[in-house]
């Protein structure tokens, strides 16, 4: 699979979707702050766990600018077998309705075809279903349950 895919949205500035490295991973942060509340330190200390079991940051540049990110990672399951999962879309609040996230699913979308992969499973907040479900998603009938254990010293 071609690891940059270029969609014009508008003809002044290309957006372009590409891995990130783990050199650009702190680049990522401010964006993906802006979903997830953690301080920079943890949120590298995380990416380089998941890293370990396949995540990888994906970027969406505009004009040069970082104006999106998600988090993904490959996944095999009795129930399910191979699918990817989105773990992570968040685009700059100032750039919403650019196309940057239906430009990042799509490339997720590529990605799990050139794994061989028919499935695509994420979690959705509340207010973004209405997102994904104009990009064909659709809820999944199983529902998601956890349980807060006690703290791991």
């Amino acid at each position: 699979m071609k690891d940059a895919i270029a969609m014009t949205q508008d003809p002044h500035a290309a957006l372009q979707i590409r891995r990130l490295l783990p050199a650009q991973w702190k680049d990522a942060y401010p964006v993906m702050a802006q979903l997830r509340a953690l301080d920079e330190a943890e949120f590298l200390r995380r990416v380089r766990q998941q890293s370990c079991a396949g995540y990888e940051l994906v970027g969406a540049y505009q004009g040069g600018a970082l104006v999106g990110v998600m988090g993904m990672r490959p996944v095999q399951t009795l129930a399910r077998g191979a699918y990817l999962h989105v773990d992570d879309l968040v685009v700059d609040a100032a750039v919403r309705g650019s196309g940057a996230g239906r430009a990042l699913m799509a490339y997720a979308e590529a990605d799990a075809q050139a794994r061989a992969m028919a499935l695509v499973f994420l979690d959705a907040r509340p207010e973004a279903i209405a997102f994904y479900e104009r990009g064909g998603y659709a809820l999944h009938p199983a529902p998601s349950m956890k349980k807060r254990l006690a703290a791991v010293p």
